[in-house]
């Protein structure tokens, strides 16, 4: 376990009290997280790798449009993330394995895939990620 960095400057904290797993309930300090969980395939609510799924994404497009910006570009209108994290069971241990699908229409790919380079090594997201879960990330 790493320690935490004192020296760094906190632009952010996101503050959650979660009861019951993943069949519980998460709400967030500020009030604006409301979320009932469920176990995947349940109905009951959703679940942390739909979450995760979501800010990765979020996340991933801020990083483009900084990259984008540093280029002196504009993203597209149109553009998307779509995450699939999988929650998989290997040898009895559980652990997680992500998909991004990135549609950044109307830009040549060798840009677009630029842009998706940038993102990759810049992306809070990623970093957390990098070698320690298998990744994969595609131009769509």
């Amino acid at each position: 376990m790493q320690t935490i960095n004192t020296q760094a400057r906190t632009l952010y904290t996101g503050k959650t009290h979660t009861t019951g797993g993943r069949e519980g309930k998460a709400i967030s300090t500020d009030g604006q997280l409301d979320i009932s969980l469920g176990a995947p395939g349940s109905g009951k609510g959703t679940n942390p790798e739909q979450l995760f799924a979501a800010g990765w994404s979020a996340c991933f497009i801020g990083a483009m449009g900084l990259a984008a910006h540093a280029l002196k570009i504009k993203l597209p209108e149109q553009t998307a993330v779509n995450a699939e994290i999988d929650l998989v069971l290997n040898d009895g241990q559980y652990s997680l394995q992500a998909r991004l699908y990135v549609a950044l229409p109307g830009l040549e790919a060798s840009l677009a895939q630029q842009l998706i380079d940038s993102a990759h090594a810049n992306c809070p997201y990623s970093k957390a990620t990098r070698n320690n879960i298998p990744v994969s990330i595609s131009l769509v």
